[in-house]
């Protein structure tokens, strides 16, 4: 059977959900500021949550105290798991939103595509346990792919009770193109560690996400 290629943005969530807790902004009770509309998403603060232009270029290099402390609170998070997981994470599904957006469907999308493109059929419980999401989640997931054209329903002719879920030929074609765009971005993104180097943190992700 074939291992069906998950996208590597998809690895860090395991280990990050509970390291870096989504924090909701205070309520406002008047007009925001520029400043207050960003919400609080790194669960460090706000001064420590880096900006979206920072990711790939490093600290903020601001003048007098602003820029100190930006600079000390950089320092302050740079050794901690959680933190880098969050902020190349981010970097890398910015990347592969870009990626994927000629082919209209996100990460998650063709993480459900390449499962459903096994060797054998799929229910949408089967396959929802593959992806680790919930019933209700797979359902929404398949009926937006349904509604592109790609993939279809249709009873498990050895379980009436089973809804079988199968790629299309436009999703085949859709799938193929869009892991060739997936797997090239996603090469992109480790070309600073060289080949070797990458190989091994993409084994070092599988062994913390998936093996115990």
């Amino acid at each position: 059977m074939r291992t069906a290629a998950i996208p590597i943005w998809a690895l860090t969530k395991k280990i990050h959900r509970q390291d870096s807790p989504e924090v909701s902004a205070p309520p406002s009770n008047g007009p925001m500021g520029p400043s207050e509309r960003q919400p609080r998403r790194y669960g460090y603060g706000m001064a420590d949550a880096p900006d979206r232009t920072q990711a790939a270029t490093g600290p903020a290099s601001g003048h007098g105290a602003a820029g100190e402390a930006a600079a000390v609170s950089s320092e302050a998070l740079a050794s901690r798991l959680g933190y880098l997981f969050k902020r190349a994470q981010l970097r890398l599904a910015e990347a592969g939103a870009a990626a994927l957006a000629p082919f209209d469907i996100d990460g998650r999308e063709l993480a459900v595509l390449a499962v459903l493109a096994a060797e054998y059929p799929l229910s949408q419980l089967e396959a929802a346990g593959r992806l680790g999401v919930d019933r209700t989640t797979m359902v929404t997931l398949v009926d937006d792919l349904e509604r592109k054209g790609l993939v279809q329903r249709h009873r498990s002719p050895q379980d009436r009770r089973k809804n079988i879920v199968e790629l299309t030929t436009v999703g085949l074609d859709r799938l193929r193109q869009a892991e060739q765009a997936r797997a090239e971005t996603e090469r992109r993104f480790l070309a600073p560690l060289g080949e070797a180097e990458a190989s091994r943190l993409v084994r070092s992700l599988q062994i913390l996400n998936f093996e115990k």
